[in-house]
Order: C-alpha cells, then structure tokens, then sequence
C-alpha cells in the first residue's frame, strides 16, 4: 500500500499525491539546484559568460516544481533558489548594488516565474479535478437513470403479467362450463363404449387413446383453472423430508421406465415449513416431473435438501441436455413451453405456489450438463 501526501493548493482544496512520486520529485529537484549552486560556486568569476548560463538553469526546476506542486510548489522552489543564489551574488560578485542589479533583478523574476507559473498549474489542476468530479456525476447520474429504467421495464412486465392473468380469470369461467362439462360426457361415453369391446380389438384401442386424451385434456383445463384463480390452502407445519419423500414414491416408476436413476439426499436433521402440504406436493412435483422429462435413458436426478440463513433449500438436480439462455428467460412465462405436448403452465403454477409461501424459485442451466432448481422456503424452527 502506497502512502498519500496531502498537498494544500491555492483556494483550500487539498489534493493527494502519491508519496512515492512527491519524494523523488522533491529529490531530483534539490539536487537540480545543489548541481547548479555547485557550478556557480566553482566557476571563476571572470567567465561571466558561463554565469550568465548557468543563473538562466534556474528556471528548470523552479518551473518544475511549479508543475507538479503548484503555487506553494513554486514559490517555495524560487525562494529556495534565491537562497542560495543570494550568496553568489553577496560574497563573491561584491555585493555592489548598481553592477549587480541584473542578477538582483534575477532573483525576482524568479520569485514572479515560480508564482505565475504555479498558479497557472495549479488552476489548471483545479479545472481537471472539477471536471473529473463531473465526469463522476454524470457516471453516477448515469447508472441511476439505468437502474430507474430497469426498475419501470420491471414493473411493466409486472403488468403485463397480471393483465394476462386478469385475462386468464375472465376465461376461466367459460372455460369450466364450455369445455369441463362436455369432457366429463365424452368420457363417460367412451368408458360405455369400452366395455363392448375386448382387450386387442382395435376399437377397443381407439377408445383407450380417447380416453387417456380426454383425460390429458382436462388436466390442461384444470391447471389454466388454477393458475387463473388459485385457492388459499390451509397453512400448517410440513416436514420437507415426509412431502419429498411422498414426491420420490409418485415418480419413482416413472424414472425406472425412463432408465433414470432418482436419488433423495436429506440432511440428517429434518426441515420444517410452514405451508400448504397439498401444494408444495404439487409444486415439487411439476419440477421433478419436469426434470424427469428432460434426463436422457441413463441420466439422473438429483433431490437435496440444506439449511442457510433461515431458509430450507431443495435443489433438484438434472443431468439433461439443459436450457438455452433466450428460453431461461421465459420458462416462467404462461403458456411458454419447448415440448411438442406441454401447456407452458406448470412452472408458471410452481413458482407461484413457492412465492405464495415466502419462498424463492431460481433455474440454472448449462447446455450440455444439466439445470438445477432451487427452491427456498421460510424454515419453521420446532
């Protein structure tokens, strides 16, 4: 770490210098006038010529001095230089007023050099620093303005997301009545129609199919139900390791069907959360279900659980072929999906049961390794 000088400067602002510039400048100033002091001193008198020369010598480090330090710098070089110039002109020229005047005249240009021109550096150091101090302003004026206008894109995307849900709630009504109902007959009908016909027969496949699509048909009304007028469930104390574990025995079939290894890691002292047991089911469900969909035959995913600063944290883990960057920011969107089959509500759904709990939903994903799905929940000490 570099020590600061504090240098006053004309006005009463103060600014810092780097020490170990100050003190290498101070030396190569002194020894600049030692040198020319010297070369004074041991030149015979009758060479005026070389005197004449060597008083004009002066003039470096004072301006010197007057740049880097400013007024004081300057005027405190000068008065240094006609200290030991002073001597000179004293002891070995004579002293004589009227002969000597010129180099007496010397002496104070200078002292009028040394304070011209350190007020001038020094003003013109004032004038860099005012504008650094403005270029800062304007950075500063800058990245507020950015953060406002992130803000107001924020709060529009609010908005344009609770009028697609106001949007969604006045067609959910029609919906029930439009679709539910005559689903609920057509299945009905289909169930009659089956039991005319034997396991094998092709009619009786096509009946199977027509069933399965109905029912497939109805879960997507209900889940646009749900997400456009969802219910208060009763909150009470879960244990995370009880509704996981219940979330593991619903899907294990299915990741043995699909050559995945499911895997529940807990930490040894269970977690506990205040919640909705039904719909935290649910919303670990539509995420597990999810990562099952997208782990290849011989891939694996992962259930863990952790304590941090309060919070339960389940992370479901995935070895599929992961999430682009432009679908990462909108897989939490209504209606967005990348399956050929999907209805682009579950995450929608998930992430609103999570919030409505206290929790956070966060996706990471890398193309070719895997997504991982954090969620954090408020942990209810016992």
């Amino acid at each position: 770490m570099n020590p600061l000088l504090s240098v006053p400067i004309f006005g009463g602002m103060r600014y810092k210098r780097p020490m170990n510039k100050t003190a290498p400048r101070i030396g190569l100033l002194a020894l600049s006038i030692l040198g020319i002091s010297l070369l004074h001193y041991l030149t015979p008198l009758h060479l005026h010529y070389l005197h004449d020369i060597f008083q004009r010598f002066y003039y470096l480090p004072i301006i010197l001095a007057s740049l880097w330090f400013g007024f004081r710098g300057g005027m405190a070089c000068s008065l240094a230089v006609s200290i030991v110039y002073a001597p000179h002109i004293l002891l070995q020229w004579g002293g004589g007023l009227t002969l000597e005047m010129e180099k007496y005249l010397e002496i104070v240009m200078y002292n009028v050099v040394g304070g011209v021109t350190g007020l001038l550096a020094q003003r013109e150091r004032e004038r860099s620093l005012e504008l650094q101090r403005t270029a800062q302003g304007l950075e500063e004026s800058y990245k507020k303005l950015q953060s406002q206008s992130e803000r107001i894109i924020a709060v529009e995307e609010q908005l344009r997301r609770a009028e697609r849900l106001s949007t969604l709630g006045e067609m959910a009504a029609v919906l029930a009545h439009e679709i539910r109902n005559p689903l609920g007959s057509i299945r009905g009908t289909a169930e009659i129609l089956r039991d005319d016909y034997r396991p094998g027969d092709p009619k009786h496949e096509f009946i199977e199919i027509q069933i399965k699509e109905t029912e497939r048909l109805n879960h997507v009304v209900e889940d646009f139900l749900r997400m456009a007028r969802p219910q208060a469930g009763q909150m009470q104390r879960c244990s995370l390791r009880e509704e996981l574990e219940t979330i593991v025995v619903l899907t294990a079939n299915d990741a043995h069907q699909r050559g995945i290894k499911l895997t529940f890691e807990p930490l040894e002292n269970d977690l506990a959360v205040t919640g909705d047991g039904e719909k935290l089911r649910q919303a670990f469900l539509n995420i597990v279900i999810n990562a099952l969909q997208a782990t290849p035959d011989g891939g694996s995913v992962t259930i863990s659980t952790d304590s941090k600063d309060g919070f339960c944290e389940v992370r479901f883990r995935d070895t599929g072929a992961g999430i682009t960057p432009d679908a990462l920011e909108k897989i939490f969107e209504p209606f967005f999906t990348t399956k050929a089959d999907g209805t682009g509500l579950g995450l929608a759904i998930t992430r609103k049961i999570i919030e409505a709990h206290g929790g956070t939903l966060t996706v990471e994903s890398e193309i070719g390794t895997g997504t991982t799905v954090t969620v954090r929940l408020p942990e209810t000490k016992t």
